[in-house]
Order: structure tokens, then sequence, then C-alpha cells
């Protein structure tokens, strides 16, 4: 990508595992200078040229922008050890955790609430946003960290277990999905290697198709399938009884009910 990201300050990240690793890399990718990063990590793990990596949280300056790529249940641990940091935005990726609860146990002088998926780490992900506490500036800043990643959207808190478990844990299904495409394509007498291959290549094409057009999947599902063809006969299926909606109805409602139980064990 061309042209520089730039902050205005240090940047920390606490906890750099796959999905904070993955940002850091899009935001080094966009022109984020490297000697800005300071990653605190238990592990060692190989880090950007340039990025600083420490074990302890450094006492001596205040980040423009914190970071908080932990797990939900490490915030008990983590918080005590932030105390003095005062970060100018703390933008936490932490699923189900509530903005009150991050600015009791972490003084900032603003709260980011942030849910990326995975595939940020290409630049196609999608990253929601939520705060109450940010002003304009602080929430230019949360954007133009999130727009290297891929689609930005604002929502409001109560909405955000909803997002989680659509765009959050969205990819997993997908995945699932293309697995199960996969399966059945071999169950028909496909190689499994060849059925898996087909299976992601179509899910690709479709899922660039679907982005770039003016109509709703719902209308090119129609417009691929003609009367009394194959791919009708299939959508029948898909479309029995409300079935597939029912289904991922459930799927994505067993998400948020767990995003809420992390929020409830957070406060």
């Amino acid at each position: 990508m061309s042209g520089r990201l730039d902050i205005g300050g240090p940047l920390w990240i606490i906890g750099c595992g796959t999905m904070a690793g993955a940002m850091l890399g899009r935001w080094i990718a966009a022109g984020l200078d490297p000697a800005s990063v300071t990653v605190i990590n238990r592990s060692a793990r190989p880090m950007p040229d340039g990025v600083r990596l420490v074990h302890s949280v450094p006492q001596a300056s205040r980040p423009a922008v914190l970071v908080l790529g932990v797990k939900p249940q490490q915030l008990g641990d983590i918080a005590p050890l932030l105390a003095d940091v005062r970060p100018g935005v703390l933008l936490s990726i932490l699923a189900g955790v509530e903005e009150a609860t991050l600015a009791a146990r972490i003084p900032a002088d603003a709260v980011v609430r942030a849910m990326p998926n995975l595939p940020v780490a290409i630049g196609r992900g999608v990253t929601a946003l939520s705060s109450a506490s940010a002003g304009p500036a602080a929430r230019a800043l949360a954007e133009a960290l999130a727009t290297p990643l891929g689609l930005v959207e604002w929502v409001e808190e109560t909405a955000f277990d909803a997002v989680t478990a659509l765009a959050g844990c969205g990819p997993g299904f997908v995945f699932r999905f293309a697995d199960a495409l996969a399966a059945a394509g071999a169950a028909l007498g496909l190689p499994a290697d060849q059925a898996a291959r087909l299976a992601v290549a179509t899910l690709e094409g479709a899922g660039i198709m679907a982005a770039a057009s003016p109509e709703s999947p719902a209308v090119l599902a129609d417009r691929v399938a003609s009367p009394g063809g194959s791919t009708r006969q299939g959508l029948n299926v898909l479309d029995a009884d409300g079935a597939l909606v029912a289904l991922l109805t459930e799927t994505l409602a067993a998400a948020a009910r767990r995003n809420a139980e992390m929020a409830a064990a957070a406060r």
C-alpha cells in the first residue's frame, strides 16, 4: 500500500496473537513506522523488523494508542499493570468485554471497542467499531487504524454481540460451509482434494461478485438459478421451510450468547 499511516505517537500492543499480529502486519504495510510500535507479549514470537518486543509494560512513556489484544479472561491480570499508562485511545479487540468495563479497569482518554475478523490479514476483513466516550479525534484515529484492514462499520454497543457473531465469527462459519460443500462434492464421486479446491475457488469467486454487485445476494442467487434447472433444484433444498436461515440464526445466536456470557464474567 502507498502513503503513510501516522497516528501521532507510539502504538503499544498488549498481547500479539493471531489477530493482533495480522492487524500489525497490515498497519506496517500501510506505512506505520515499525519503530513507533512496542509489543508487550509473554512469548517471543517473531515480530516485523523494527518493532520493539518487551515482556513487561514500559514505565517511562505514554502511548497514543494502546491495543488490547489479550484473551478476555486475562483482563483481570493485565488491567492492574496498565493503571498508570493512560493511553490517548484504548482500542480493545476483546470479545464480549464492554466499554464501561474497560474504562473502569484501564484509565484512558477514550475507549474504542473493535471487532476485526481474520481476513484483516489480507486487507479484506471487517472491523466493527463502537465507542460512547471517543470524541471526533479519537474516532478518526480508530478509523484510520481500521481502514487498512478492510470494511469499517461503526455500530452501537448494543449491537456488538450480534456484529461479533456475524462478522467476527463469520469466517469460521464460512470455512465450515466450504468444508461441507467440498465433502458433498466428494460424496458425489469427486476426489476429495479436487472437491476442496473447487469449493474454495467457488466461494472466492462468488464472494467477489457479491461484493462488487449492486444487487443483493438473494437477487444474485435467483439470477444464477434458471427455472427448472439444476441450481434451482439445489436452492429448493436450501430454502425448504427456511431451514438454512433458521440454522444460521441459531448459529449466530449461540455465538452472541457466548459474547454476553463473557461480558458478564468481565464486569
